[in-house]
């Protein structure tokens, strides 16, 4: 036996004296349940032979009786509660096999390889990672986000059903029982398709461990109890079934509580066990394919929260994310030397070439990542609509700094401050905010009122948004789509991961002068709007971007020194004083 297969060994074998101890727990937590109910019946036994009679002992008998009768009551009402609450599920986008024939015959030869059963289904998800996830629960298995059947991802398929293909010496119920493979989409569009495989091969493995029935029944047991104790913390309960759920709710709590060291040691030696045996396929090139997935995620998190996020904030989601990432990344690697070089393998066969239909497979992942990371409706409609790479420009960056610039000019006119000097009073110009900043009393002054000004806009205007209204829209009533995947979330509020904290009022005052900068760049000196792939929102002079604009603003904003911005402006040759257009 070689140093790898003994590894596996010793993990499978520890995995699965953590997942005893995980059962024993619970088989310690029914022998406290039913206890009482034994004391009572030998106490009945003893009278019914003659033993412990008297006037006491039918006392204590009956006590006692009565005492296994509200235990059992109340363990009954636990199980229940546990076997019903339904535990979590990632929110995803499925795919189907005449989908994706491909990727699942990858899938499955990497389950062959490695002598493991192959997942159930494969589904994507707007994240780099990649994990099985069992969706065996009966909660899961029906219903609007049941399984991998139904779901926004429903233009991905090409016929019902998404279950792999059984291997003739399984089981009929062996893709019932597998757990379902959740790769990251990122993944798909930047990675190769051998990088892909070395990377999935140590997640297949898992599906070995995930079969073991004492394994699997661990996982069950932990499952339900945290299920129920998110079942009983959510709100809307009234008195009545809220006292029962939050009394299951307390017990599940004392019962996780014991397991949760146990619990994490098991997945620890299943992760171990799967690693070791993953070593047996591609083993050489998942160091390099790690290397990528490093890349990816940085990549992905700069197209996020530079990229994406001012277009959901307008009202646009960027439907090619996963797309874009590509362009993040290269533009990456084009500026980066440490990561120069990578750009190279984009001659390969990209793993996203293992879908039939990877354009709708990369919408449905931006539209469910636009929901995780900001909260947007379920589904396009009125001020909720898809936006192309080739129109971001017009659409999300001009109209942003418009927006932005008027909102500025809005604040002003409330806080009273006067037009600037110009041939028409009336019309908004940039001479007038650069005025205010750098006028009387300093920064400290006319500064922080208007940034306190334009963060209560910001705030009202976030609130009375329809984007992330009511069911009617999709949002956070989950009302907008039959198949939504955030279904068995429940209707907590939207986003579930928000990519940033909110804004300071001079972090927003510093992008509203630069929008009303930038603005009057492109109405006065033949600037444009662009879009830079790591940095977002981009302002373009004579086809080049400038990058040199946060200094000269923030001078002005927290010193009320306008010479710095006076400079960049005559450099560029922008006219302050000519009007500007707002939206």
């Amino acid at each position: 036996m070689s140093g790898t297969d003994v590894g596996e060994e010793l993990g499978a074998r520890a995995a699965q004296a953590r997942a005893l101890v995980l059962l024993r727990i619970r088989s310690r937590a029914l022998a406290v349940a039913i206890l009482p109910a034994a004391v009572a019946v030998v106490l009945f036994a003893a009278d019914a032979q003659g033993h412990l009679a008297g006037p006491a002992w039918d006392a204590v008998r009956w006590t006692v009786l009565g005492v296994a009768v509200v235990v059992l009551l109340v363990t009954v009402l636990v199980a229940v509660s546990v076997a019903r609450a339904r535990p979590a599920m990632s929110p995803t986008v499925p795919v189907s096999e005449e989908g994706a024939p491909d990727l699942y015959r990858l899938v499955r030869d990497l389950a062959d390889r490695l002598d493991v059963p192959a997942p159930s289904a494969v589904a994507l998800t707007p994240d780099c990672d990649s994990w099985l996830e069992d969706r065996t629960h009966r909660a899961l298995r029906k219903g609007p986000g049941a399984a991998l059947r139904k779901g926004p991802g429903a233009a991905l398929r090409k016929g019902p059903g998404v279950s792999l293909p059984k291997r003739p010496e399984a089981p009929a119920e062996a893709a019932d029982t597998a757990p379902v493979l959740v790769i990251g989409s990122p993944f798909l569009w930047w990675m190769r398709v051998a990088e892909l495989r070395a990377v999935l091969a140590p997640v297949v493995a898992g599906t070995g461990p995930s079969a073991h029935p004492d394994i699997a029944a661990a996982r069950r047991f932990v499952r339900g109890l945290d299920a129920a104790i998110a079942d009983a913390a959510a709100p809307g309960r009234g008195p009545v079934r809220g006292a029962p759920l939050a009394f299951a709710g307390w017990v599940a709590r004392l019962l996780l509580r014991a397991c949760r060291g146990h619990a994490a040691e098991m997945e620890r030696c299943v992760a171990a066990a799967a690693s070791m045996r993953a070593q047996t396929v591609d083993y050489g090139l998942r160091i390099a394919a790690q290397e990528q997935v490093g890349l990816a995620y940085a990549g992905w998190d700069r197209l996020l929260t530079r990229v994406a996020l001012p277009a959901w904030r307008m009202g646009r989601w960027p439907s090619r994310l996963d797309a874009g990432v590509v362009s993040a990344l290269t533009e990456l690697s084009r500026r980066d030397r440490l990561a120069d070089g990578f750009a190279l393998r984009l001659g390969e066969r990209p793993a996203c070439d293992l879908l039939e239909e990877p354009g709708a497979a990369d919408e449905a992942a931006s539209l469910l990542a636009a929901r995780l990371f900001h909260g947007g409706p379920a589904k396009s409609g009125p001020g909720w609509a898809p936006v192309d790479w080739q129109q971001y420009p017009d659409e999300v960056v001009d109209r942003k700094w418009r927006s932005e610039a008027a909102r500025l000019h809005r604040v002003l006119d409330t806080l009273g401050v006067p037009r600037a000097s110009a041939a028409d009073p009336a019309v908004p110009t940039l001479a007038r905010v650069m005025e205010h900043l750098s006028g009387p009393g300093g920064p400290g002054g006319p500064g922080e009122a208007l940034a306190a000004g334009i963060g209560a806009a910001v705030a009202r205007e976030e609130a009375e948004a329809p984007v992330h209204g009511g069911p009617e829209q999709g949002g956070p009533g989950r009302g907008g789509a039959a198949d939504d995947p955030l279904d068995l979330w429940g209707p907590g509020p939207l986003p579930l991961f928000p990519l940033q904290p909110p804004r300071t009022g001079t972090e927003l005052l510093a992008d509203h002068v630069a929008a009303m900068v930038c603005c009057a760049a492109v109405d006065t000196a033949g600037a444009a709007p662009g879009l830079d792939w790591l940095d977002g929102p981009a302002l373009l002079v004579g086809g080049e971007r400038r990058a040199d604009l946060a200094a000269p603003v923030l001078s002005l904003v927290e010193d009320g020194d306008p010479d710095p911005l006076l400079n960049w402006l005559a450099e560029v040759g922008v006219r302050s004083d000519k009007p500007v257009r707002l939206v």
